[in-house]
């Protein structure tokens, strides 16, 4: 009886921290480009409007609290035992653009990219990764489908980014103590930074000097990861699509076509002819009209006097 009260009481907790409130304004970016040109692999982050989201921001000075891993339409994932159990954890249609992340109240959970159509989203685009080793990344995530979230991860976090050293020790962070060798709960972001750091992938790695290679990368605690760390890593492109352009990459509306012709093949260098047959322009009846004979007087005249006749 006192575990069942205390499961209601943790669930009503729970449900309180993830109430989003409703947007008071527009959304920021276009989420039909962000819908085409988003790729499998890439990172997504959003602001999120739930009371564990301000926690997020508030913890790690940021305007990003959540993190997800675009893994595309299920024909783009290549494994088909990996698809297979996609499909076991989402039973929505083959087509819709698929998404993996770690919520409260959830765990980690495949979603459609549609559920954040209203937010404010950023692309991390991994430079240059191969599409095999995209394909591991995404593969690792759906091998953690189902693990619950971690939320003594947040608070751990919390006491780890914010050094009150006044506290007693036992007050401290625990992030390197609990779950070590087989975790069970898990956060979005250290999901993110684990599946990358599988195919040794850097984010925020380490750089120490070496005598043979001149440096080496060490990774970096995925447990200590948040969400702006994708962000400001500078082994992932920024990407952003703002719900009003301002740039220049649609200047192609803006070239002088001409609408009334169109290529022509017979044309001597391929250039443009009418659709129909070539049109013939009738001349004026100004070039028309034959030219009338001249009149001996209206003959030109010469520095204002009459030519005369030899």
């Amino acid at each position: 009886m006192a575990q069942s009260l205390k499961d209601k009481l943790i669930k009503h907790f729970i449900d309180w921290l993830v109430h989003e409130k409703k947007r008071d304004s527009s959304p920021l970016c276009d989420f039909e480009r962000i819908s085409y040109e988003v790729r499998p692999g890439d990172v997504l982050l959003t602001e999120g409007r739930s009371r564990i989201s301000q926690v997020i921001c508030n913890i790690t000075q940021s305007s990003w609290s959540h993190s997800a891993l675009y893994i595309g339409r299920l024909h783009d994932i290549e494994n088909p035992i990996l698809r297979d159990r996609v499909k076991s954890f989402y039973d929505g249609k083959n087509e819709d653009q698929l998404i993996i992340e770690s919520v409260l109240g959830k765990g980690t959970v495949v979603v459609p990219l549609s559920t954040y159509r209203d937010e404010h989203i950023r692309i991390c685009r991994p430079v240059a990764i191969s599409r095999s080793d995209a394909q591991a990344v995404i593969g690792y995530t759906i091998g953690r489908l189902g693990m619950e979230y971690d939320l003594r991860h947040v608070l751990d976090l919390a006491r780890f980014l914010v050094p009150w050293t006044m506290f007693p020790r036992r007050w401290r962070s625990s992030l390197f103590k609990r779950n070590i060798g087989t975790p069970t709960r898990i956060i979005c972001s250290t999901l993110i930074a684990e599946a990358f750091h599988s195919v040794h992938y850097p984010i925020l790695p380490m750089i120490k000097p070496n005598d043979q290679t001149g440096v080496e990368l060490i990774h970096r605690n995925p447990r200590l990861f948040t969400p702006s760390d994708f962000d400001y890593s500078p082994f992932f492109d920024i990407i952003k699509y703002p719900i009003i352009d301002v740039s220049e990459r649609a200047i192609y509306r803006h070239l002088p076509w001409n609408q009334e012709t169109n290529m022509h093949t017979a044309h001597r260098g391929g250039f443009i002819m009418p659709n129909a047959s070539p049109r013939v322009e009738e001349p004026s009846k100004e070039a028309s009209a034959e030219p009338e004979e001249s009149d001996p007087k209206d003959a030109p005249k010469k520095n204002g006097h009459d030519e005369k006749a030899e």
